[in-house]
């Protein structure tokens, strides 16, 4: 890349983050229907800025703090933290990434996609959406990012999160009494924070 295109796009994010406080001003708040504050961890990426990205997701989980991000925005957050040697927040962001589409890995590492559970509309949205992942181990950028990547997936910590993961969302599918609902509910929150029960 250019010192001109890393130019162009510095430009780009000091643009959409002025459109966005400019929102603020004028409303009192944020209220950023068109998504804009999804866009700035790609720019960051892509010109390589990961402090400058760790500073926006700070500045994000500041003022966004019940906003999960879309399943794309949590795995650019987890190459952000890696790329800064937050190697723990690295893994809890990887554990909410894979809640948020279980295929997403699948495609980054270009491994065929196997629907979980057959004509489920859900599954069949979050394949199609890990379809259009713009990042691939492919990228020379992200070598180390990928190694780190294929470790902590094959670790004892995360398949004991991936399977009870699995066996919770399966409970869940069929179980009708409420409190006991709001119970797997509550573990599957916690296992998204990266916390065994």
């Amino acid at each position: 890349m250019t010192p001109k295109q890393i130019e162009r796009i510095q430009k780009k994010i000091k643009a959409i983050r002025k459109a966005i406080y400019d929102e603020k001003r004028l409303w009192g708040g944020y209220h950023d229907g068109r998504g804009l504050r999804y866009v700035p961890p790609e720019l960051y990426l892509k010109i390589l800025d990961y402090k400058g990205g760790m500073t926006y997701f700070r500045w994000f989980n500041k003022n966004f703090p019940d906003d999960g991000g879309a399943p794309e925005f949590l795995f650019e957050w987890t190459i952000v933290l890696y790329k800064n040697g937050k190697l723990k927040d690295a893994e809890t962001k990887a554990i909410q990434t894979y809640f948020a589409n279980e295929y997403l890995f699948d495609k980054f590492f270009e491994r065929p996609i196997v629907p979980l559970e057959q004509h489920e509309d859900s599954d069949l949205y979050k394949i199609k959406f890990a379809e259009d992942l713009a990042y691939s181990h492919n990228q020379s950028e992200f070598t180390d990012f990928t190694a780190w990547l294929a470790n902590f997936e094959k670790s004892e910590r995360f398949e004991k999160i991936k399977s009870k993961y699995l066996e919770l969302i399966k409970r869940l599918k069929t179980e009708t009494d409420q409190e006991t609902r709001s119970y797997l509910s509550q573990q599957l929150y916690r296992l998204r924070d990266g916390q065994l029960p």
